[in-house]
């Protein structure tokens, strides 16, 4: 793959992330397991579609990979939504 696509890259963009937990209790264990991957700056949550939306800023870069394991302990799944962020 490539340095885009397999990493959250710093920026105002942000990488845009699904995930698979539904209540708002949910949702927090998965943002709570997020912040604590190194270089995660701050974790946007939009829970008005399903699957809820969860979008990371980082102060560098940081693997998909990393917040994936994170997040697989407390039972759900973050995972990358589309491409690359558009222009």
């Amino acid at each position: 793959m490539s340095l885009l696509s397999d990493n959250v890259i710093p920026g105002n963009h942000g990488k845009i992330f699904t995930t698979n937990a539904k209540e708002q209790v949910e949702v927090a264990k998965v943002v709570e397991a997020i912040l604590t991957v190194n270089g995660i700056k701050d974790v946007l949550v939009n829970t008005d579609v399903f699957p809820a939306e969860i979008t990371i800023h980082t102060t560098e870069i940081v693997e998909i990979e990393k917040v994936e394991n994170a997040v697989k302990p407390t039972g759900f799944h973050a995972i990358p939504k589309g491409g690359l962020f558009q222009l």
